[in-house]
């Protein structure tokens, strides 16, 4: 079926962080539901839509940025009462705005997730998790990674699930986890499906994905799964509710690319996109309800730049036919009129205020001051094409933004970005390797490329990005490529495939080694978890390789199927262990087998990167071969084939424009090392190396890794 939403705009308050915004219970069958959203100047409003208006019920006074909102009350009653975190604070108002609760927890760092569920409490920060019931603490967890999210489910006994960063849902019952429920990404929001099973949990992960477990104490089940085979942005946000009024809820689900979608049931129970639509920022919190007038469904989303929206089901504007006359009733007139007014009182205000400053900062430089903005980043390693997504987005918009680096790396535009890029000659000798401009066309708040690393090659990448505001300023944003750049963490490894391993034993503790593999690694936290053995098991996102590393005080053990991984393992953590003047004994056990192993892997995108290089030279040629013949009817099946499909072949090619430079580069890497551990240097032979890959067999290839 076709759905057709119709965007309406009620408010805009200041920045907003993820799951800030909820609607209020309505007040009975018919009546509309009003809206609370908080933001990062400290300010809850609470509003409602009448006659398309917004109109205020209370809003508080400005203070420290708000990171969560929920609402909750009495068990078995309306749940009214609005919650909202800040800081290290939690504090409770009713719904006509009156402050009933004002608890400091006292830790140590901000709340960054929160649940509330009648007199409970559940509380995250970074790393810990905190129960408190009627503002007493209960119970105490520190999570072996990142918290992204808290909720409570009952099943039928009270737990808790954290959505942590190493890809797994914590299940704890009090401060004892129970069993952890492994999901195909790190989860970065969690919500309860259909808002009655209470143990069934949706969860969206910072990579796109979307899935449904059911959750109990004993275990975690998966029920199903949506992968991002369109690779939109992670999700923020999630939330149930009937939008097509059939009986069933639907999915909601707001991305960080600007994507809002809406997920339907088959009569199987199988989830399909039934409504999607982009808007220009990331969606933070969404929600289902009936907000602008009864009896009209609407989806109510929050951006980042603080936009408060709904896609509503109510028919907005009719499609005028031939000859037909377009009629503006009073109502829409007279608020066109207030607009128009409001828009030259602001335009005046605007020009007044900037001559005043500008009279002042002439006649007092001390009054001048920097206008201040907030930037939302994110540089996640994408493992489908081994590359890092950098996104940048801005509350306001955004004039250009110039990319430094100091060490090798490629940049590639996605296809919605619409700024133009430029590049600076650089000077490689001092370390500056990348200098390129990208100017934003008007009215652009986000920006996203990709950017290509070489394992082995580690150092910074800055960001300075400059916002249209006047006076012009500048914010620094520093990324690190670490060593190891391209791996991600998975669960296991498969211990079946012929591994090379190095190990070391020394007086160095588990906090300090854990440092050590932090500087090499991506995805791992920076604080040791708790025990003493750590394990952590990574998947090369390039070449398929694996890698498990197990450490503990005093020893490490580093296993992998790619020579050229151990390789760069050892020389960092030795170099790392020089700089703390720890003496290491290292010894390493290579095996043979995994260097053809690792050329096995390499091997079919390899030929299907030959294969499209030959396809794409051919082109041309027989294009003009077409011509002078008059036509196809010259050509051979295969060659009119290889014409059809021209213009996807030099997209595909354009979109991996150096994946065979980068697969060359890798077999080369891995020619040297094999024989760097047996204390030959074969550098002089790396351009025979590549005049057979350019001539490419691979019995060839295989016999020059064998020779002595």
């Amino acid at each position: 079926m076709d759905l057709t939403l119709n965007r309406v705009d009620h408010l805009q308050v200041g920045v907003t962080s993820q799951k800030c915004m909820r609607l209020m219970p309505a007040l009975g069958r018919k009546a509309t539901q009003k809206i609370a959203v908080a933001d990062q100047n400290g300010i809850l409003t609470c509003f409602g839509i009448r006659k398309g208006e917004s109109v205020p019920v209370f809003k508080t006074l400005p203070g420290p940025g708000i990171n969560r909102l929920d609402l909750s009350g009495v068990p078995g009653t309306t749940q009214e009462k609005i919650f909202i975190a800040s800081a290290s604070e939690v504090r409770g108002y009713t719904k006509k705005g009156k402050q009933f609760l004002s608890f400091e927890t006292n830790l140590a760092e901000s709340i960054t997730a929160m649940h509330v569920s009648g007199s409970d409490l559940f509380l995250c920060s970074n790393y810990v998790f905190n129960h408190y019931t009627d503002c007493v603490d209960q119970n105490y967890f520190l999570a072996p990674d990142k918290i992204n999210d808290v909720i409570c489910v009952s099943t039928p006994i009270s737990t808790s699930i954290l959505a942590c960063q190493d890809c797994n849902l914590h299940v704890l019952q009090n401060s004892t986890v129970l069993h952890k429920v492994t999901v195909p990404g790190p989860p970065s929001v969690l919500t309860l499906f259909q808002g009655g099973n209470e143990e069934e949990v949706l969860y969206g992960t910072s990579d796109g994905k979307l899935g449904l477990v059911q959750v109990t104490p004993e275990t975690g089940n998966h029920i199903w799964e949506i992968t991002n085979e369109k690779r939109r942005g992670g999700i923020l946000s999630l939330d149930c509710f009937d939008i097509l009024s059939d009986g069933v809820k639907e999915v909601l689900v707001g991305r960080d690319d600007g994507s809002l979608e809406m997920y339907a049931f088959d009569s199987v129970g199988k989830p399909t996109l039934k409504y999607e639509h982009v808007l220009a920022e990331s969606v933070t919190s969404i929600q289902g309800g009936c907000v602008g007038k009864a009896g009209y469904n609407e989806i109510v989303a929050s951006t980042y730049a603080g936009w408060v929206l709904g896609m509503t089901t109510e028919p907005l504007l009719r499609e005028a036919g031939p000859g037909d006359e377009v009629h503006i009733n009073k109502e829409t007139e007279a608020k066109l009129i207030k607009l128009r007014t409001e828009l030259d009182e602001l335009q005046a205000k605007v020009l007044q205020e900037r001559e005043r400053y500008q009279q002042s900062s002439i006649s007092d430089a001390t009054l001048s001051s920097i206008p201040p903005f907030s930037i939302r980043d994110k540089f996640v390693l994408c493992s489908e094409d081994a590359t890092y997504i950098l996104g940048i987005e801005v509350q306001t918009a955004i004039d250009h933004v110039l990319l430094q680096s100091d060490i090798p790396i490629d940049l590639d535009d996605v296809d919605k970005n619409s700024a133009v890029v430029s590049h600076s000659v650089c000077d490689n000798e001092n370390s500056n390797f990348l200098l390129a401009t990208y100017r934003c066309q008007a009215n652009t708040t986000r920006l996203e490329l990709k950017v290509r690393s070489i394992e082995g090659q580690y150092g910074t990448l800055q960001a300075y990005i400059t916002a249209r505001l006047q006076p012009r300023t500048c914010q620094v944003r520093q990324y690190f490529i670490k060593p190891l750049s391209l791996h991600q963490r998975i669960c296991s490894i498969d211990q079946s495939r012929p591994m090379n391993m190095v190990s070391l034993t020394g007086r160095f503790s588990l906090a300090e080694i854990h440092s050590w593999v932090v500087s090499c690694l991506p995805e791992l936290p920076e604080r040791a978890p708790m025990g003493s053995d750590i394990s952590y098991c990574f998947r090369n996102t390039f070449m398929d390789t694996q890698l498990q590393c197990n450490y503990r005080n005093g020893e490490g053990v580093f296993k992998s199927d790619n020579i050229s991984t151990i390789s760069i393992l050892k020389d960092m953590l030795t170099k790392e262990a020089t700089k703390k003047n720890i003496s290491l004994n290292v010894s390493c056990d290579i095996s043979e087998d995994s260097v053809e192993h690792t050329l096995q892997l390499i091997k079919p995108r390899l030929e299907e990167q030959l294969q499209l290089r030959q396809k794409v030279a051919l082109i041309e040629t027989l294009k003009v071969l077409e011509e002078q013949e008059g036509g196809p009817e010259c050509l051979s099946q295969e060659f009119r084939a290889l014409l059809e499909d021209a213009e996807q072949l030099q997209q595909k090619q354009k979109q991996q424009h150096n994946y065979l430079e980068r697969f060359y580069g890798t077999i080369a890497d891995l020619f040297i090392d094999k024989f760097k551990f047996k204390g030959t240097n074969v550098k002089s032979r790396v351009p025979q190396l590549l005049d057979i890959l350019n001539n490419y067999d691979f019995d060839t290839l295989i016999n020059f890794f064998n020779l002595p």
